[in-house]
């Protein structure tokens, strides 16, 4: 455990079950749980239907079938190839902010200045306004564009959601080392021909930062104490 920006810093190596059912601090500190997966998972949305998924696939393939709190399409997250970083900030924080889309700014730019400290430039951006949609960014969590996400030439490279009860709020994030949709399509109940439209479709919709998530950690963690006042 150490500190960042004033945030208590965790590392765990779990599975996304017992990563997504951790409570929250108490009492409400900042915090910032860098999660390391042990085995292949698709997370779906709070308010996707179970039969969005191909089981059958989904079972022969070894891939383990949760469902998050936060909103969203799904995600497939396989060890080694996403960098999740689950931060918490208190109600009455400075950092907190009431409007739900700015809130996720802070947050948005303190990855893009990660990215820019290992070397992923130019071309960094952090999505402000409305989100984007696109026609499979309902059941494809990278395939949207929200608030304070993270882009590299157009393309997301951190999604981030939120969480909010009356102690503060809970910022869910990815960071992309590698993106290929094809494995995450092959686990949805789709036909091969949609199949084979949405890897044409999502291809370039996401990118890898092509960064070691040990390295990419890292630059997260300066960023933190950096960027953000204690």
């Amino acid at each position: 455990m150490s500190r960042a920006g004033g945030f208590v810093v965790r590392h765990d190596r779990t599975t996304v079950v017992g990563a997504l059912a951790r409570p929250w601090p108490d009492p409400a500190v900042r915090s910032v749980w860098f999660v390391e997966i042990d085995r292949p998972t698709l997370v779906l949305g709070s308010t996707q239907p179970s039969a969005v998924v191909d089981h059958g696939r989904a079972e022969a393939a070894g891939v383990e079938i949760v469902r998050r709190r936060s909103g969203g399409g799904a995600v497939l997250l396989e060890p080694g190839e996403t960098v999740w970083a689950d931060v918490f900030i208190p109600a009455d924080d400075p950092l907190a902010v009431a409007d739900v889309g700015r809130a996720f700014a802070w947050v948005g730019q303190a990855w893009a200045r990660a990215l820019g400290d290992v070397g992923v430039h130019p071309g960094v951006s952090v999505h402000e306004g409305r989100p984007r949609s696109s026609a499979w960014s309902a059941a494809v969590c990278f395939a949207g564009l929200g608030p304070g996400e993270v882009t590299v030439d157009g393309a997301k490279a951190v999604g981030i959601s939120q969480r909010r009860t009356k102690a503060g709020s809970l910022f869910q994030c990815g960071a992309l080392v590698a993106w290929d949709p094809v494995p995450l399509l092959d686990l949805l109940a789709l036909s091969d021909d949609e199949r084979s439209a949405a890897a044409l479709d999502l291809g370039p919709v996401a990118t890898g930062t092509g960064v070691p998530p040990a390295r990419l950690v890292a630059a997260f963690e300066g960023a933190l104490n950096d960027s953000c006042p204690p």
